[in-house]
């Protein structure tokens, strides 16, 4: 039992690491894309803020824990299957330099292997309706709240010559990159809190009062310190996707993009809903380029990202029932 239980933990921490690498470009692309920071020194302020982001709340983890499946039928191996299945997804997008969701492949993998064990009946249909709602809608609203605050900004700064406004979202842009880079510890480490949370509430390691999971300490540092340390490893592949290849962007543009990440994802947060990281910030994107002009979104990009979207729930899903097979007789 401890055995199974510190792989579990293991595992959950090298999804929290991948995760970091894998989503480093949800914080950091437009900064490295626009010039106003090198990758390097990007992707260690995203490290460090994504640090500190981690230790703010567990709502979000609490959801994890609790919000997506009856916790008796939440067995060890539905566990190992559903981080094995999100690691794996994780894994074979990031080569292919696809910016897909985490969130959507553990919610995914967890879903499936608890329908693998146990049938629908098993999870809580209500809170993962709300769930799998976010996940759609937030990229949607990330867009729209996007569009609308580039053209303020650029109505605003209508008069204004172009070296001046470049000179000064430059220097904003650092603080709308760091914000989105604090949510993003804030948002995605949390869902490895959860998963610790859980295996440790399966094991009777920790006890969950009503709809409240009180995570411990160390599972906030390891988790805070998995994301941060994945972070500094880059995601170069992603990078070059995010940054360059669904939009061209200067400074304005993408304080525009991030600011409106950041909103959707403090949101969130706060209200416990996990969402992707990934397609808010990519919905930000676009929606930053048709305020500029339609045909300024590479919109074949586009549409790779918005496959990758659709498939990742149910791709993990899948893998996740079929890893169930593997890894039951073992636990």
């Amino acid at each position: 039992m401890v055995l199974a239980l510190v792989l579990i933990v293991l595992l959950a921490l090298a999804f929290d690491y991948i995760n970091g690498f894998h989503d480093t470009a949800n914080a950091i692309a437009t900064v490295v894309s626009t010039g106003v920071l090198s990758a390097r020194k990007a992707i260690l302020m995203a490290a460090l803020l994504n640090f500190g982001g981690a230790l703010l709340g567990t709502q979000v983890a609490t959801t994890i824990a609790k919000g997506i499946a009856d916790s008796q039928f939440v067995v060890p191996a539905v566990i190992v299957a559903a981080l094995l299945a999100a690691i794996a997804w994780n894994l074979i997008t990031w080569w292919f330099g696809i910016p897909s969701s985490s969130s959507h492949a553990l919610v995914g993998g967890l879903a499936g292997a608890v329908v693998a064990q146990a049938g629908l009946g098993a999870l809580h249909t209500t809170k993962l309706k709300e769930v799998a709602t976010f996940l759609v809608v937030s990229p949607v609203v990330g867009f729209f709240i996007a569009m609308l605050i580039i053209i303020l900004l650029l109505w605003t700064c209508r008069r204004m010559a172009g070296h001046r406004v470049n000179i000064a979202f430059r220097k904003l842009q650092l603080v709308s990159a760091g914000a989105m880079a604090f949510t993003h510890g804030t948002n995605d480490a949390q869902k490895a809190m959860g998963i610790i949370a859980l295996a440790l509430i399966t094991y009777g390691k920790l006890e969950a009062h009503g709809v409240k999971v009180d995570v411990p300490i160390w599972v906030k540092l390891a988790c805070a310190t998995a994301m941060g340390l994945g972070t500094m490893s880059g995601g170069w592949k992603i990078i070059k996707t995010m940054g360059s290849r669904i939009v061209k962007l200067r400074p304005i543009h993408g304080f525009a993009a991030e600011t409106s990440a950041a909103i959707v994802l403090f949101t969130t947060a706060h209200l416990g809903i996990p969402v992707s990281t990934t397609h808010v910030i990519s919905g930000a994107i676009m929606g930053v380029g048709a305020s500029m002009n339609v045909s300024a979104v590479r919109w074949g990009v586009a549409g790779n990202i918005l496959v990758a979207w659709v498939l990742t729930i149910p791709i993990s899903a899948l893998l996740a029932a079929a890893f169930l097979k593997l890894v039951t007789p073992y636990f």
